[in-house]
């Protein structure tokens, strides 16, 4: 093994956009750490996939539902990256995990008003706090937002709005990790054919044929058109992009 390998930390990379991040990232060079809630087979069947690109992978349970899971989670981190790495520090933290609802502003409860800050915002600010020290300099922390900061789409105001809070947050992080050499920006899906949100737009080909229309490029997206943005991010040739949101959404609402 190289010592100059580089670790990927993708919370949520079990399926989905989460995935094809840490697919791509291996298939770019990178060893990769993924986190999974419920699809534990699945998160073992991407470990396999990456082993076959020759590239280290490991699947840790997290569930990002609740703040107190987080500690012993960065303790069974630490644990992980010296047993399999030797190593003390990782490189690029991704943070994918999310959960999704399509729910009108009038019909929005206090519990799931809570449920999406915990996952989407709150215990991703404290995650990122209590692996900072663990990011080597010229690391790379990578959040993952939505175009639905950008337009408004009915039924999304809890979500985007924790979106919008990741957003900032970010930029709070390129200005105060800079000094360690630790670079933070967002990536922001468009509309997306996935399982997500009990794959809403998958299920629907009227939704999806009118999200489509909604891009240039006459579709929606697929998981294949982000990873490689992510892991673009968490490479070199990305080292001077820092503070930015950068939108992956084939042009919608342009």
């Amino acid at each position: 093994m190289h010592s100059d390998t580089k670790i990927a930390l993708v919370t949520g990379g079990s399926r989905g956009l989460g995935k094809e991040m840490a697919l791509r990232l291996a298939a770019k060079g990178k060893d990769v750490i993924l986190t999974y809630r419920t699809e534990k087979e699945s998160a073992h069947q991407i470990v396999r996939e990456i082993e076959k690109m020759g590239r280290k992978g490991i699947a840790l349970h997290l569930d990002m539902s609740h703040t107190e899971n987080l500690k012993p989670f960065v303790e069974k981190l630490k644990g992980s990256l010296m047993e399999m790495w030797g190593k003390t520090h990782f490189d690029y933290l991704v943070n994918n995990a999310g959960m999704g609802a399509t729910v009108a502003f009038a019909d929005v409860t206090e519990d799931l008003f809570m449920s999406f800050f915990n996952v989407h915002f709150k215990n991703i600010y404290f995650l990122t706090q209590l692996t900072l020290p663990l990011i080597n300099p010229g690391g790379s922390i990578i959040n993952i937002s939505s175009g639905t900061t950008r337009f408004a789409n009915p039924g999304y105001s809890v979500y985007a709005s924790m979106k919008g809070a990741i957003e900032t947050f970010t930029k709070y992080l390129a200005k105060e990790l800079g000094t360690k050499g630790i670079t933070a920006n967002v990536v922001a899906p468009g509309p997306i054919e996935t399982d997500f949100n009990n794959a809403a737009i998958r299920n629907n080909p009227q939704l999806k044929g009118i999200l489509g229309s909604l891009s240039p490029l006459g579709r929606v997206g697929n998981a294949e058109d982000i990873g490689g943005v992510v892991a673009f991010l968490c490479s070199e040739d990305a080292r001077w992009i820092n503070g930015q949101r950068i939108e992956v959404s084939g042009g919608i609402n342009v």
